[in-house]
């Protein structure tokens, strides 16, 4: 199939190039033209602007928007929506709010353009990997570009079946799955997210404490010193707590057991907070999932070593380099 890709970051340039690794031909745009000059030297074909992707693009076309959620985001599918065509396809792939995803679903069905949310999770690896995808949208047109989610997908792998599974839709054993109507693809991931901050908060926590065991006040007690890079490769190995993200944790720390590159300044991606609303909204206790958001709050005030295994997870997968001090973000950066 032939596909617009708007934002060729960290993700947008991947799912671009998995795209085209797997016999789709990739009409690319973004601001900086260095990334589209990249894109178009592995196959892609380059647009100097949204008006130039769009007259590259057959109908009924397919446009992919993957930029950070917030104005940016906003304004991009303003324009297509005010340019595209009846019957037109307009995929938002960013960390976008889901209630934005059900307004801009009706404001344009109103012109007769199909809009759909993906959820994305797959951080820096998905090129290799594969893109795990949670997709709100009209029945038939999630339908329609199902070859493409499929070669984004990371498909079944050597992942044991589950049993009962058998009457089930089959795509969810390939990594997606048509979640419901617009908006319903991001709030899963919404979700996802928010269930991301609670495991890296346990797997921190945890290791803060294995690397403090010299604090202990007892007098008898045993001050051990732990070599916390083998204990999180041994829990790797067949424990209960075998993880993605516990491989990241043990790379980070195989590299450097103290974590000293890193300060421990750990960031949000806007949809913890926007999980935490969700409970409160619906009273839905969620004590694990509102704490591990308010710890990194509170890293941006004072560093602990879990701070740092936070942040070196976040590096893992997703690239996410530390910043400093800056105001709470308007929009969500790219968590995976």
């Amino acid at each position: 199939m032939q596909i617009g890709m708007i934002g060729l970051g960290r993700m947008g340039g991947n799912i671009a190039r998995r795209l085209m690794r797997n016999g789709h031909d990739v009409v690319a745009y973004d601001r900086d033209q260095k990334a589209v000059s990249a894109l178009s030297a592995d196959g892609a074909t380059g647009a100097a602007d949204l008006a130039a992707l769009l007259k590259k693009l057959s109908k009924p076309r397919i446009v992919w928007v993957m930029l950070p959620a917030g104005e940016i985001t906003e304004s991009t599918i303003r324009q297509l929506g005010e340019t595209l065509d009846v019957g037109d396809i307009i995929i938002d792939g960013g960390n976008t709010f889901w209630k934005d995803d059900v307004r801009r679903a009706r404001e344009l069905k109103a012109r007769h353009i199909h809009y759909v949310d993906v959820g994305t999770s797959g951080g820096v690896w998905g090129l290799e990997r594969g893109y795990c995808m949670m997709i709100g949208g009209e029945k038939d047109v999630v339908a329609h570009i199902d070859p493409i989610l499929s070669a984004l997908a990371p498909g079944a792998g050597e992942i044991p079946r589950t049993p009962g599974r058998d009457s089930r839709d089959p795509r969810v054993e390939s990594g997606y799955l048509h979640t419901g109507p617009s908006g319903a693809g991001h709030f899963v991931k919404m979700v996802h997210n928010g269930i991301e901050y609670g495991l890296m908060q346990a797997y921190a926590e945890g290791f803060d404490i294995l690397m403090n065991t010299d604090k202990n006040p007892e007098p008898e007690a045993q001050h051990f010193n732990l070599d916390v890079a083998d204990i999180a490769e041994v829990w790797r190995r067949g424990s209960v707590i075998t993880s993605w993200l516990l491989d990241l944790t043990s790379a980070a720390l195989a590299k450097d057991e103290r974590l000293e590159s890193y300060s421990g300044f750990v960031a949000d991606s806007g949809e913890g907070r926007w999980t935490v609303m969700a409970a409160v909204d619906q009273a839905v206790p969620a004590e694990v999932l509102t704490a591990a958001l308010y710890a990194r709050f509170r890293s941006r005030q004072e560093h602990t070593f879990a701070d740092k295994i936070l942040s070196a997870m976040r590096m893992g997968f997703g690239g996410h380099i530390e910043a400093g001090p800056h105001p709470a973000p308007k929009g969500p950066a790219v968590e995976r």
